[in-house]
């Protein structure tokens, strides 16, 4: 709060009759305009960081959720196959072996599928900070051109 009030107070005194001159107009223009492009980047930032764990959480639930369905599908599996008839046992036995590699195989599918999902939606916030520190940059450098010019005029 403080950076704040000061930079107001800076701001207030620079536009006064005190400071009227060409360069001192410009360098309170290019700080306006850093302060505005650095703000503007911490938006960005903390916008991309809430949407990376946005994206973890959804992916760790898509994860839990195909782990209990096949968890579920392999106990009704093998539970099938415990009640089955003693001729039959060996079969039904087979047959929940498979369901399990099945199930298993699915929830792997899955697992890979929301790992990317947060893979990209990390590459993607890392670009959108890096254009917003590059638009940061952008403003700073035009800001410190604008009072070299207004100094040599």
């Amino acid at each position: 709060m403080n950076k704040v009030i000061s930079a107001l107070i800076v701001a207030l005194f620079a536009t006064t009759t005190f400071a009227q001159t060409p360069a001192a107009k410009a360098e309170v223009k290019a700080d306006a305009a850093t302060s505005k492009a650095v703000v503007s980047e911490e938006k960005v930032g903390a916008k991309a960081d809430i949407k990376v764990d946005k994206a973890e959480v959804k992916a760790d639930k898509k994860k839990a959720a195909a782990h209990k369905d096949a968890s579920n599908a392999k106990s009704k599996a093998h539970d099938k196959a415990a009640k089955a008839a003693p001729e039959d046992a060996v079969k039904m036995d087979a047959k929940a072996d498979k369901v399990d590699a099945k199930a298993d195989a699915k929830a792997a599918k899955v697992d890979v599928k929301a790992d990317a999902k947060v893979a990209t939606t990390k590459v993607e916030a890392a670009a959108d900070k890096a254009d917003a520190k590059t638009d940061t940059a952008k403003v700073k450098a035009e800001g410190k051109a604008d009072v070299k010019a207004a100094t040599t005029k």
